[in-house]
């Protein structure tokens, strides 16, 4: 996930970094009340198209945060939580509208899983004053993570595009849930070590 870090200041709480997080944050109910009307065709297309502005915004924000020298705890803090709020949400609404079902269940169940462990192993080692940087995997699991609920936002609607776009999203879809399960398990792994340390 790209990350807005660590300056403080007032102003920065406006930083085009800090916007562009916020826009993603503003992009969610938006993008859920187009999913709400998804039997209509073009709506999916209208989600679609938001989910990726906001998908290319978590790139933007870290950094730009980093080449314009706009990092701040602001930006650090809301980040994540724009991310973890636009997945959750995307598939919530795709799991309503039986695009994710059966068995692709235990996909979004793990992926929502861990996005809780992993939050909660974040405060708690903020707390000891303990960082995880992101691993090259976890970008790799975001990035198609992201590309898998791009293909199910489209749904049907896609299908007429691209035959198939259904079965490739869930693909992707079941593929980066085990690259989830993975990586949570790095994080886990780091959080044990320092609950052993204290």
């Amino acid at each position: 996930m790209a990350i807005t870090t660590v300056t403080s200041g007032s102003s920065q709480a406006w930083s085009l970094p800090n916007l562009l997080t916020y826009g993603r944050v503003a992009a969610v109910p938006v993008v859920v009340g187009c999913l709400f009307w998804s039997d209509i065709g073009w709506v999916r297309w209208v989600a679609l198209g938001i989910f990726i502005a906001a998908g290319i915004t978590d790139f933007l924000d870290g950094y730009l945060a980093r080449a314009l020298s706009q990092q701040s705890t602001l930006g650090q803090m809301l980040d994540p939580i724009a991310d973890k709020l636009l997945v959750a949400a995307v598939l919530m609404m795709l799991v309503a509208d039986h695009t994710i079902e059966s068995y692709s269940l235990s996909a979004a169940i793990i992926i929502l899983c861990r996005e809780i462990l992993v939050s909660g192993l974040r405060e708690f080692l903020a707390e000891l004053k303990v960082s995880i940087p992101v691993s090259r995997i976890a970008k790799w699991k975001t990035t198609l993570q992201l590309v898998a609920l791009g293909f199910l936002i489209a749904g049907p609607a896609g299908d007429e595009l691209l035959p198939g776009a259904l079965n490739i999203g869930l693909a992707l879809f079941w593929v980066s849930a085990l690259l989830t399960l993975y990586t949570g398990w790095d994080y886990l792994k780091a959080g044990l070590k320092h609950m052993g340390a204290e």
